[in-house]
């Protein structure tokens, strides 16, 4: 009995997301490092931000994607912190992208597209406040097109649409070995187990707006 519990303990390790490890934070500058006269930025929280860094990487239009922390109240947090719960802060990417080849509105639909759109406080085997959905709008005609999908998807779902809509103040990068975790660590157990299928269930949706293989 004692063995399978520790089965169990351990595979609950290994479906999660993240494991503590001493790493700095990219520097600022990569992000800073794109035109912003010729690409916006968007910013969206749902589950673990390994996930949702992959399905945005192989999107068409968008140039690159980074992860980090959003949404909560307090400075510089870490992988650490956040992860207690207490900072606000939710698991989140920012995503540079080209407007004239994929659009916000297009950005928004795969969002709510590539998730469990009425789970509450966490994606999949992802849960506590740090994993919750949230969704930012930097101006007004952002909020609107959120707000229109929202009450699209309303109508699809008898439980409540599960994503909070809050408006963009900072995105803090998390730290450098987060960033492409899945093309750096491809056997990591989460990954092949979680991040992979959740993956490839986004593909099969959205055909269409997948990058050429040799771009991804």
């Amino acid at each position: 009995m004692k063995s399978y519990l520790s089965l169990i303990l351990i595979s609950l390790l290994f479906a999660s997301c993240g494991n503590a490890q001493n790493s700095k934070s990219p520097s600022q500058k990569a992000s800073e490092s794109f035109d912003d006269k010729t690409y916006e930025r968007a910013y969206f929280a749902s589950g673990c931000f390994w996930c949702v860094e992959t399905i945005y990487e192989s999107v068409k239009g968008v140039e690159e994607v980074f992860s980090g922390y959003s949404g909560g109240h307090t400075k510089n947090p870490t992988y650490e912190s956040s992860n207690t719960g207490k900072t606000g802060h939710a698991e989140a990417v920012e995503v540079i992208y080209d407007p004239e080849v994929v659009s916000f509105k297009t950005l928004v639909d795969v969002y709510f597209g590539s998730q469990n759109v009425t789970q509450q406080n966490g994606q999949g085997p992802d849960i506590g406040s740090q994993y919750r959905s949230i969704i930012f709008y930097q101006n007004e005609e952002e909020r609107k097109i959120i707000d229109r999908k929202i009450k699209e998807l309303s109508k699809e779902y008898d439980k409540p649409i599960a994503a909070e809509v809050t408006a963009f103040d900072k995105f803090w990068m998390a730290e450098e070995y987060h960033q492409d975790y899945k093309v750096n660590n491809p056997n990591n157990p989460y990954i092949k187990n979680v991040s992979v299928p959740r993956f490839t269930r986004f593909k099969v949706q959205f055909p269409e707006l997948l990058k050429p293989k040799s771009e991804r």
